[in-house]
C-alpha cells in the first residue's frame, strides 16, 4: 500500500549534478518527515539530509552546501538537488518517509560520480 518511487539516479562526472526525486503514495504525506540516506559498499547507511513536517532541514557535514532536499506536499514529493558532486557521493540513495513510529523505504537509486 504504501510505496516511495525514487528516480534521478545515475552517472556523472566529478562536478556535475543530479536531482533525486522521490513519489510517495498510500501515505498522508504532508505529516511525515522525509529523509534521503545513502550506502556504499562496504559502509552502513548514513543520513545524507532530511526535512521535516514543517519544512526544517538538516544534513550530513559532508554534503552541507552541495546538497539540497526540499519537498513539494501538492505533488507528495520530496527532491534531492546534488551540486558539486564528488567521487565519495558514490553509493546508493534511499528515500525515507517517518511518523511516529512508522517508517518506511524506498528500493533505492544507484548514483556514480566518477571520471
Amino acid at each position: 500500500q504504501v510505496q516511495l518511487v525514487e528516480s534521478g539516479g545515475g552517472s556523472v562526472q566529478p562536478g556535475g549534478s543530479l536531482r533525486l526525486s522521490c513519489a510517495a503514495s498510500g501515505i498522508m504525506f504532508r505529516l511525515y518527515d522525509m529523509g534521503w540516506y545513502r550506502q556504499a559498499p562496504g559502509n552502513q547507511r548514513e543520513m545524507v539530509a532530511t526535512i521535516n513536517r514543517g519544512g526544517t532541514t538538516n544534513y550530513a557535514d559532508s554534503v552541507k552546501g552541495r546538497f539540497t532536499i526540499s519537498r513539494d506536499n501538492a505533488r507528495n514529493t520530496v527532491y534531492l538537488q546534488m551540486n558539486s558532486l564528488k567521487p565519495d557521493d558514490t553509493a546508493v540513495y534511499y528515500c525515507n518517509s517517518r511518523y511516529s513510529r512508522l517508517d518506511y523505504w524506498g528500493q533505492g537509486t544507484q548514483v556514480t560520480v566518477s571520471s
